[in-house]
């Protein structure tokens, strides 16, 4: 079967070298949801691409697909280079946690607009984010952007009652195998929740990106509430989390 070109918007979560000069590109599509493609020649230093396919450069791309899994880049155009986050050490961080997420997460070949709308806004947001003396893992709008991917991929955790007996409270724990907030009765072994770090939770659920906003208490809890999520119902940890744990 021949091969065939198409348009679409991407972000580029990760980039790794291949071969003398190119690169191979994961990338987020509007139109086809995650994608491998290889840019060729993008490390010369007269490449036609120069530095447009950087991680989380939001970009117009012209893709062709053969008969591989990864397609080529034929074409680059960029919409939103996101400079003040890539060159900003913190909003960096941040940022590189919130791809990776991405990355782990959204897997499949799968058109997804609300996932690609969620993900263009994170790094908007980015962009101009508060640089804070804490963690990055613990910023707000990371934290807000990992519980909105949860959601968008069907693992968002129940809070407003116990997940095992339906009780109303006081909940007192988080059972990833429960998928959700525990009492105390049905609490052993799950990990500690307080109600700051549950309202905490649901309030970065409930306001957009730009708004985020959680104690550093509840920060900690929402952290270990998304690590076990993705350590559960994924089978993974994030590499950018690494450190910290």
């Amino acid at each position: 079967m021949a091969g065939r070109g198409y348009k679409t918007e991407a972000v580029v979560l990760r980039s790794l070298r291949f071969g003398e000069a190119d690169r191979v590109l994961h990338l987020y599509t509007l139109e086809r949801g995650r994608v491998g493609a290889v840019a060729k020649g993008i490390r010369r230093t007269k490449s036609r691409f120069g530095g447009r396919l950087e991680p989380l450069s939001h970009v117009e791309l012209m893709l062709h697909q053969g008969s591989g899994e990864l397609g080529t880049v034929t074409g680059a155009s960029l919409v939103r280079a996101h400079r003040g986050a890539r060159e900003e050490p913190y909003r960096l961080s941040v940022g590189l946690v919130g791809l990776e997420a991405m990355l782990r997460l959204f897997t499949e070949q799968e058109r997804n607009p609300r996932a690609f709308e969620a993900l263009t806004r994170f790094l908007d947001v980015l962009d101009g984010a508060e640089v804070r003396g804490t963690e990055p893992a613990l910023d707000p709008l990371v934290l807000s952007f990992q519980l909105k991917l949860l959601w968008l991929s069907g693992y968002l955790p129940h809070l407003t009652s116990c997940a095992e007996c339906g009780a109303e409270g006081p909940l007192v724990g988080y059972s990833p195998a429960a998928g959700g907030a525990v009492c105390e009765s049905c609490g052993a072994g799950s990990l500690p929740l307080s109600r700051e770090g549950i309202l905490g939770i649901e309030g970065l659920l409930a306001t957009p990106l730009a708004d985020a906003t959680i104690s550093t208490r509840a920060a900690c809890e929402a952290l270990r509430v998304i690590t076990s999520s993705y350590e559960y119902h994924g089978g993974f940890r994030l590499r950018t989390l690494a450190a910290r744990s």
